[in-house]
């Protein structure tokens, strides 16, 4: 393990990170994982137990390789996106106010199931890999 936390692709770390969460927050961070693999299966997942987040992208640099981020917390589980303000939103699902990133608040299997939430999947990647071109 670096400083910078474990990379892999294998679930098995991510899975550590959120085993200590009410059974329904890692069925959503299990899900939320199995979305972001379907739609870039060549993603590269970094988790950092200590801090209970994980990141992926294109590459293990937190702001400039990697487009999303995953948090569990007590009540529901945390949805980042690292470049969120160059991204559309339509559906206003992205909450926050930083210079670039935002969230979702998953607090239900149907938000992970949302056709507009896969599309800001796919936006984000797209996004990062037209930066890494």
């Amino acid at each position: 393990m670096s400083a910078a936390g474990i990379i892999t692709n294998d679930s098995a770390e991510f899975l550590q990170m959120i085993e200590a969460s009410p059974e329904s927050i890692r069925e959503f961070g299990v899900a939320a994982r199995d979305l972001i693999a379907q739609v870039d299966p060549n993603m590269v997942e970094v988790v950092w137990p200590k801090q209970r987040t994980a990141g992926y992208g294109v590459g293990p640099k937190k702001l400039s390789e990697q487009y999303i981020w995953l948090a569990p917390y007590t009540k529901h589980f945390v949805f980042g996106f690292y470049y969120a303000t160059e991204l559309d939103d339509p559906a206003l699902l992205l909450e926050g106010t930083g210079q670039l990133m935002r969230h979702v608040k998953i607090r239900s299997m149907e938000q992970l199931q949302q056709t507009e939430l896969r599309t800001l999947v796919e936006a984000s990647v797209a996004h990062m890999q037209e930066k890494h071109q």
